[in-house]
């Protein structure tokens, strides 16, 4: 709302958790209209991105910083979760566009560095005593047109970056990949980045769909072809209904706006799924 020149970006009470957005005085010749935000996320998420930014600008000597730490982690937050542009980020947090991208990708970089390696998660994974994983491919749509044919993934017909994820069979991610054009086959891009390897290395049973066929021990794949034996058809379907609940974890890293369409750099769509992997995992452990 706005009053005697103060713009409220306040708490809008909401089904779930909300972080309040911040209050700001703006000159009221501006040409611009503000509204109550909420995001769907713990207040421990936004402590945990808050203190990672703070030890960072302790090493590093950082002062004099547009904004305190806890306001760089909520704008850096309302990227991810909601896809602000940083035209718009800047404006809500009275800084310039350019200070906004710079924040926000100190942030995501930071986080990344964050993100559990393959050979260590398969670990613990193990440890934990996790009966299967489910290895599944998801594509992060792009801002790209016909002629970046790299770029267009012909399973799914649009643009896109190929990701790969591991998940335990309740669908919590265990880790995912880097980003590679589109048009690059799920079995393709899982042996580029060694999961196949590494997943016989870590002796886990994985569960996979038909993108997977060919890849051997240790992925196990559903019956390819049509007049099956009953045998078949229900192996298919024991498969299916095991893989199903993995699957969603795909779900729950495209449940953060900025990865329904990633409109920046696309090689950056691997960046963000790992930033958001760790901050998704702190939300489940809220």
């Amino acid at each position: 709302m706005i009053a005697d020149g103060v713009v409220a970006l306040g708490r809008e009470e909401a089904p779930g958790r909300t972080v309040d957005l911040p209050t700001l005085r703006l000159d009221q010749r501006l040409p611009l209209l503000f509204y109550r935000s909420s995001l769907p996320l713990s207040r421990s998420t936004l402590g945990y991105l808050s203190g990672v930014l703070r030890r960072h600008r302790k090493q590093t000597g950082s002062k004099n910083r547009a904004l305190p730490a806890g306001q760089q982690a909520l704008m850096t937050l309302a990227y991810l979760k909601n896809a602000h542009t940083f035209a718009q980020l800047g404006a809500g947090f009275s800084v310039g566009t350019t200070t906004a991208w710079r924040y926000v990708n100190e942030a995501v970089e930071l986080l990344k560095a964050r993100s559990p390696k393959l050979t260590a998660a398969l670990r613990k994974a193990t440890k934990d005593g996790v009966p299967y994983v489910v290895l599944d491919g998801t594509l992060i749509p792009i801002d790209r047109v016909r002629a970046d044919r790299p770029f267009y993934s012909g399973k799914h017909k649009k643009h896109g970056m190929n990701l790969q994820v591991i998940a335990t069979p309740d669908g919590t991610v265990l880790w995912v990949s880097g980003a590679l054009p589109g048009s690059v086959h799920d079995l393709t891009a899982a042996r580029i980045w060694g999961i196949v390897r590494a997943l016989a290395q870590a002796g886990l049973i994985v569960l996979a769909d038909k993108g997977y066929i060919g890849a051997g021990e240790p992925i196990t794949t559903p019956y390819k072809g049509r007049d099956k034996p009953q045998s078949q058809k229900d192996a298919n379907r024991s498969h299916a209904r095991l893989r199903g609940p993995g699957e969603r974890a795909n779900a729950q890293l495209e449940s953060w706006k900025i990865l329904t369409k990633l409109r920046s750099c696309p090689h950056r769509a691997g960046h963000l799924a790992k930033a958001i992997h760790v901050l998704q995992t702190r939300e489940a452990n809220a």
